[in-house]
């Protein structure tokens, strides 16, 4: 039964192969990645790899290379053409990961019908749902045409055939752990199905100059199921954001070759599809309460995009020996690191407290901009002080409670004064690279005292 098959063992981050399972792989130093499968021993005829090498290929002067005027395609969506870097580039390989029911094959079944739309073939193909299931999604997003057909098949050979044939201008694979490729024995979602499976589209994408979008599901740490190598090979690796039961959704880019990671795009689930937040920062900022202490405003920047968040901090006596200490929504080393220096640097006991440290809205801010937002909160809820609505801090904290320069500090000024706010605390570094601007208090500080100093007077 088991005749031309062996047994081996796969590292899922880096795809190497070992004849036996082994704690740690020689290959990326990773422990505990290894996975059983079991593969054909069959040797693969060779005429494939002759009919390749016939056909010899020659280098090309970089300054021979042409690019068209219109090398990108626009999806009529802002939000998602931003994180693409401008738009769909032909011939790329773009991963879109997410938790299930997120909206990863809504927000594409809109871009199909958007592209569509302007005139491009687009080739829908679905190995997890049927044609009459897409159809009743379809419905409720709204009127497709003729250019927009749908496909389903997990056979890989068969959408090579399919897509070879048809030649349209863009194909969205949903979702890669579903296909298969018959060479290859183990089952679909396999490291090795699903390293050929993302090998192979690569080649349609770059050999045809045909934009590939493909659907990966995630485990149960966020991170896209199957080899890790699967990121590597892509040009594009688009993660969805959020609570599946919120009505937001934040997209996010971890790798893009044509663009910068750092851009998000933020949507909201309705009835219809996924509808574009025009201004993340007056949406993140709903529901935000006047008059009590432990909340205040911080600025991060996004890619180019700056974005007003609140911070909230609770700060209460512990009634254990070990005080607890949670942070949603940002780094929880980065908060201890912060109630460290306030402890150390400002004199406000901590050790024995609880705290609680939330970014509202639910999104994740890593960038040190907002050290300074989340230490006056902390202080502001330990000694009780309500700070003014139009306050708004920004800036990275020292370990000796310095306050640091950051960059863009004129587009983030820029952002809170659009939005109503008239005082903005931020590092004193950056006053030589801001101009006056009406209306606005500029308060420049050099170390966390002097902000506490001003909130406290505030």
């Amino acid at each position: 039964m088991l005749k031309n098959k062996k047994v081996v063992y796969f590292c899922q981050e880096c795809g190497y192969e070992s004849s036996k399972w082994m704690g740690q792989c020689p290959g990326c130093r990773a422990w505990n990645t290894f996975v059983e499968e079991t593969v054909s021993t069959k040797k693969t005829s060779s005429s494939a790899v002759n009919a390749g090498s016939a056909k010899r290929s020659e280098p090309v002067k970089l300054k021979d290379i042409r690019l068209s005027e219109d090398e990108r395609r626009l999806t009529k969506m802002n939000e998602l053409d931003r994180v693409l870097g401008g738009g769909i580039v032909p011939g790329s390989l773009v991963l879109v990961g997410g938790d299930p029911g997120i909206g990863k094959s809504t927000l594409l079944l809109q871009v199909c019908r958007n592209l569509a739309v302007s005139g491009n073939s687009v080739l829908y193909i679905s190995g997890e749902e049927s044609l009459r299931q897409i159809r009743l999604r379809a419905d409720r997003i709204g009127e497709f045409n003729e250019n927009l057909q749908i496909f389903c098949e997990t056979n890989l050979e068969v959408i090579r055939g399919v897509i070879e044939r048809k030649k349209p201008d863009m194909v969205v694979i949903d979702s890669i752990q579903t296909m298969f490729h018959e060479e290859i024995s183990s089952a679909p979602g396999s490291v090795s199905q699903v390293r050929e499976s993302t090998n192979i589209l690569m080649q349609i994408a770059k050999g045809m100059g045909i934009s590939i979008f493909i659907v990966g599901h995630v485990t149960k740490e966020g991170n896209v199921a199957g080899p890790r190598v699967l990121e590597h090979m892509v040009d594009t690796v688009l993660y969805f954001e959020g609570d599946r039961h919120a009505s937001y959704r934040i997209l996010r880019a971890v790798k893009n070759r044509f663009g910068s990671t750092n851009e998000i795009g933020v949507f909201e689930m309705k009835n219809t599809g996924l509808e574009e937040v025009k201004n993340p920062s007056e949406f993140m900022l709903n529901g935000k309460p006047s008059g009590t202490s432990g909340s205040i405003v911080a600025c991060s920047m996004e890619g180019t995009r700056p974005i007003l968040v609140e911070i909230q901090a609770l700060v209460c006596q512990s009634n254990f020996g070990i005080p607890r200490r949670t942070a949603v929504g940002t780094d929880f080393n980065r908060v201890n690191l912060l109630m460290a220096v306030l402890e150390k640097k400002v004199g406000i006991h901590l050790a024995s407290c609880d705290a609680y440290v939330n970014i509202a809205g639910g999104m994740k801010m890593t960038e040190p901009a907002i050290d300074l937002g989340i230490s006056l909160a902390v202080v502001s809820s330990c000694k009780d002080i309500v700070i003014p609505d139009s306050v708004l801090a920004f800036g990275e904290v020292g370990l000796s409670g310095e306050v640091r320069a950051v960059s863009m500090a004129a587009q983030r000024v820029a952002e809170a004064k659009k939005l109503g706010f008239t005082t903005v605390i931020l590092p004193k570094v950056c006053q030589s690279s801001m101009e006056k601007i009406e209306g606005m208090n500029l308060v420049y500080v050099e170390w966390i005292q002097d902000a506490i100093k001003y909130i406290m007077k505030a």
